[in-house]
């Protein structure tokens, strides 16, 4: 019954906790619970690692943002339109127009639609 269940920190609650921290301009915090959920052994998903790039977008952290972006890559989580256009938007913040250009192309090339965002960052 319901005394079984343990209740420990989820991927769900974690990517929610970092959502609320990133529309609360918290980037610090969000990059925090980021950090801490993969201590606890919880593998961000695309929800994690798309709140946690906008919240550093959104702070002017274009390096974290976009070492975010990568990383994601690199364990094989799919950037979705989200994560796409938060690193697109941080890198343009930074004045990094290049790389604001590699990732809309190659968003693109990843058949994902652009949206209205990464038209207009």
């Amino acid at each position: 019954g319901m005394q079984q269940i343990e209740v420990l920190p989820n991927v769900i609650s974690y990517s929610s906790t970092i959502s609320a921290c990133e529309k609360g301009g918290q980037w610090q915090r969000a990059l925090g619970l980021f950090v801490g959920m993969q201590q606890i052994e919880v593998l961000p998903n695309v929800i994690s690692y798309s709140s946690t790039i906008s919240a550093c977008e959104k702070g002017g952290q274009w390096q974290r943002a976009l070492g975010l972006f990568v990383g994601m890559q690199q364990i094989e989580v799919l950037p979705n339109v989200i994560s796409y256009s938060s690193t697109i938007s941080a890198c343009e913040k930074g004045g990094q127009w290049q790389r604001a250009l590699g990732l809309f192309v190659g968003m693109q090339q990843a058949e994902l639609l652009p949206n209205v965002i990464s038209y207009s960052s």
